[in-house]
C-alpha cells in the first residue's frame, strides 16, 4: 500500500500478524466489531509509510484513522473507546476514574510478562546446568520473576472471570496475546503456570477460545514451533 485511503470511518493497521503488540489492536477492533483494512508490514525492511508514520519508534502497531496515525498499542486501544463510543467499551466507564487508572496500570504492567519471559527463551543454550554459572543464575532469576508477575496478576484477577470481570475489557486485551506464550515460557525454565497459577491458567484459557483472540494470535504451539526456529537461528550465529 503506497498511501492510506481517507473518508468517514476508515481505519487501516499497519501491523505484523506475529507480534503480540499489533495483536492486542486486532483483538481490540474484532471485540468492538470494527472493520479494518490490514497492512502487513516487513520490519527488516520498513516501509517509508511506516517510517514516517511512527518516526520515533519505527514499530507496528500503527492505526490510521481517517488519515492520522495513532501510535503504540495501549494508546490505540484507549483511542478506540473514545472514537467509537457507540462500540462495546474496553475501558470502565468514564464516571469511575479510579477503575480506569487502575486498568491502565495492569495493562501496561502485563507487558512484564513479555518482557521477563524473553529473558527464559531468548538463550543460546538449550538447557541450564552445562557449566555456564551466570547464565544458570540469570535464568533462576527470570524464572523467579515471571513467577511474581504471575502472582501479582493472579491477584489482580481475583478469581474473576476476566480483569474486567464478566466483562472481556482493556486489562484483558492488553495481555490475551502474551496468553499464547505461557507453554514457551514453561518449556524454557518458567513456572509451571497451570500448577502454580491455576487462575492465570484458567484466564489464558478463556481468552485463548474466545473468537477475538483464536482469530489473532498463534496457538501456543505454533509459538513455542516458532520460537524454537529462532533459536535455532541463534545458534547458528555462536
Amino acid at each position: 500500500m503506497t498511501g492510506v485511503p481517507t473518508g468517514a470511518g476508515d481505519l487501516v493497521l499497519l501491523d505484523v500478524f506475529g507480534s503480540p503488540f499489533a495483536q492486542r489492536v486486532r483483538i481490540a477492533l474484532a471485540e468492538k466489531g470494527l472493520a479494518y483494512e490490514r497492512d502487513e508490514q516487513d520490519l527488516a525492511a520498513k516501509s517509508d509509510l511506516l517510517r514516517r508514520s511512527n518516526p520515533v519508534h519505527g514499530k507496528v502497531p500503527v492505526l490510521f484513522h481517517l488519515d492520522r496515525p495513532i501510535c503504540e498499542s495501549l494508546a490505540i486501544l484507549h483511542y478506540l473507546d473514545e472514537a467509537f463510543p457507540a462500540t462495546p467499551p474496553l475501558l470502565p466507564p468514564a464516571t469511575d476514574p479510579y477503575a480506569r487508572a487502575r486498568a491502565r496500570f495492569w495493562a501496561e504492567y502485563s507487558e512484564r510478562l513479555h518482557l521477563v519471559g524473553k529473558r527464559l527463551w531468548l538463550r543460546r543454550r538449550e538447557h541450564a546446568g552445562d557449566g555456564d554459572e551466570d547464565e544458570d543464575a540469570e535464568l533462576e532469576a527470570a524464572r523467579e520473576e515471571m513467577a511474581a508477575v504471575m502472582r501479582a496478576l493472579e491477584g489482580e484477577l481475583g478469581g474473576r472471570e476476566f480483569f474486567g470481570g464478566e466483562a472481556f475489557g482493556y486489562v484483558d486485551a492488553a495481555a490475551a496475546p502474551f496468553a499464547a506464550w505461557f507453554l514457551t515460557y514453561e518449556r524454557h525454565g518458567g513456572p509451571r503456570i497451570a500448577g502454580e497459577f491455576p487462575g492465570m491458567a484458567a484466564w489464558a484459557a478463556r481468552c485463548l477460545r474466545r473468537e477475538s483472540v483464536a482469530a489473532n494470535v498463534y496457538s501456543p504451539e505454533k509459538v513455542c514451533e516458532l520460537v524454537q526456529e529462532y533459536r535455532q537461528w541463534l545458534l547458528t550465529r555462536k
